[in-house]
């Protein structure tokens, strides 16, 4: 018996012991509740009937008379206690029941005491059951992902040949991969690897395939990280994290870590930031800074924001060479769905689905042409056709990927809108690297010090597509809305953060003055190169982009 109530849990024990308590207490409260009412006449004979009587209880209201054949009561008014102690025999039979809660109090305190205790017991239990769980996931974040024996390196199968739509940035990545391949030969000539390869592009541009098929053309182990996945509740594990990684790529070398969206641990610092981020941080840029230069271990990392990442991040000697990647243009568009098309049964106009897909990133490419063979197959046809591209093609837009598309006439307007940038950057030497329908990829300036007259050209590119537009069609299209909000803060910079105007304090009406000057300019310089942009306009309606040297091509032919 006593080891079953030693099996039992406590918690179940004091349960036990709280409910015998009250049946008790209910037992003595029904026994007493159980007396046979009477009236005076009977009382008194059982009084007097000695043989029989065995106790009397004088408990307010009632008399008790306990007797061989049962016990009764009768009110304590209705009886003379001079009936009762008529003799010594009977005297000694009375008791006196002095009503008092004396009982009920301590009935009370202990349920109290043991609803406490419980209490007490249930809080405790709670705490330690939370401490085994935060213990246990501490363990999990300390050994699971990153420990220094379950660090997994990938030996990545893809090459540049699964990726397309990306030739200028093979071009720029070719001289990192051979040095990966033949460190001597650099070595001979005193030329370090680059630490870093910062990757800045839209969402969906290909940014993580491009840095496994650098891996797989390498031939080097690949080492895969999510910058989010460095950022733990837990400060100064995100720091272990990072250094654990680093000295498994070291012993590993020639290895590449692909930091994939950086901006979740290298944001800029100050102000109100998390301070686990902030240490993981610092250790990223430690470990990168103490980078020997035969360590042979190459940090690529990826991002969509780099206006948001820390300074420290970006200064020569950690992320050296910067490669961005624009959304593809017609003929890279081409190239990728050709390589999506290559396994799959078809009959499609590839060139009209690229011209029909402006906008489009790889992802969603990919996405298309999987949908399209999904549609054929729910609809058992032997292989893809224009109609199943047609049919999901609204489903891509619609659904997961929010994809600007242009009709035959917006294209026009967006070409020219674009090829008034692109001819009065080149004119006023802007650097950019690509300038495509859809975007513009200018070179940002770094740290160094600007003159009035860059920053004044930097507005003029601004405004040119928005003054050519309105020159052409006599009208204002809200494409120009982005390059209006980034003219205004540029114009503000100018007159207000620099003091670049005739006075230190400016007027409430320099700014709209400036830009009316600025804007007279460009309607001058884009008159004298009107036949200029028409070229361009032709060429990046054809091709969807223009690069920066093929501008100034068409500029020396035709002047």
């Amino acid at each position: 018996m006593i080891k079953i109530w030693q099996s039992i849990n406590k918690t179940l024990q004091i349960i036990i012991l709280a409910v015998i308590a009250v049946f008790v207490i209910l037992i003595v409260s029904t026994l007493e509740q159980s007396a046979e009412l009477i009236n005076k006449k009977q009382a008194l004979e059982k009084i007097h009937d000695t043989k029989t009587l065995n106790r009397i209880m004088v408990k307010s209201p009632y008399i008790y008379l306990y007797t061989d054949s049962g016990t009764y009561k009768i009110a304590e008014d209705a009886i003379d206690n001079k009936e009762l102690f008529s003799n010594e025999e009977k005297d000694c039979l009375v008791e006196y029941y002095e009503e008092s809660t004396e009982t009920m109090d301590s009935i009370l305190f202990i349920v109290l005491l043991l609803s406490m205790f419980y209490i007490f017991y249930m809080i405790r239990a709670s705490r330690k059951t939370q401490m085994e769980i935060m213990n246990q996931q501490k363990q999990e974040v300390t050994e699971t992902p990153f420990g220094k024996d379950t660090i997994r390196a990938i030996n990545s199968t893809i090459n540049f040949s699964d990726v397309a739509g990306v030739e200028g940035v093979k071009e720029e990545l070719e001289e990192i991969i051979d040095f990966l391949r033949n460190p001597s030969k650099y070595r001979a000539y005193d030329i370090r690897l680059p630490k870093g390869v910062l990757l800045v592009g839209p969402p969906g541009v290909g940014k993580t395939l491009i840095a496994k098929a650098v891996a797989g053309e390498a031939g080097v182990p690949f080492f895969y990280q999510s910058a989010a996945s460095f950022v733990q509740i837990y400060v100064g594990m995100g720091a272990k994290r990072v250094s654990e990684l680093f000295s498994k790529a070291k012993e590993m070398s020639p290895s590449i870590i692909f930091i994939d969206e950086i901006d979740a641990v290298g944001k800029s610092r100050g102000g109100q930031n998390n301070e686990e981020r902030e240490s993981t941080l610092n250790q990223l840029l430690t470990e990168m800074d103490g980078f020997e230069e035969s360590s042979g271990v190459m940090v690529i990392a990826a991002t969509n924001k780099i206006e948001v990442l820390d300074e420290a991040l970006l200064r020569a000697g950690r992320f050296d060479r910067r490669v961005h990647i624009p959304l593809p243009d017609f003929s890279e568009r081409l190239s990728t769905i050709n390589l999506y098309l290559k396994s799959k049964q078809h009959t499609i106009d590839v060139e009209k689905v690229a011209r029909m897909t402006i906008g489009f990133n790889s992802a969603a490419l990919a996405t298309l042409v999987n949908e399209a063979a999904l549609y054929s197959l729910r609809h058992e046809k032997p292989m893809i056709t224009d109609f199943d591209i047609e049919a999901v093609k609204e489903k891509v837009l619609l659904g997961k990927f929010k994809i600007q598309t242009f009709t035959e006439s917006e294209r026009q307007i967006q070409a020219l809108y674009q090829s008034a940038k692109a001819v009065t950057a080149s004119w006023l030497e802007v650097e950019y690297e690509k300038i495509g329908i859809v975007s513009s990829s200018f070179i940002p300036h770094g740290n160094e010090i600007l003159s009035k007259s860059i920053l004044e050209n930097e507005l003029k590119v601004l405004l040119a597509g928005r003054i050519m537009t309105q020159k052409v069609y006599g009208e204002l299209f809200s494409n120009a809305k982005e390059d209006i909000q980034s003219a205004k803060i540029l114009i503000h910079s100018i007159i207000e953060d620099f003091a670049m105007s005739k006075e230190y304090f400016s007027s409430t009406n320099e700014a709209q003055q400036m830009l009316e000057n600025i804007s007279d300019e460009v309607k001058n310089l884009l008159s004298k190169l009107e036949r200029v942009v028409e070229e361009v306009r032709d060429y990046i309606l054809k091709n969807e982009s223009i690069t920066s040297t093929k501008t100034k091509e068409i500029i020396n032919e035709i002047f």
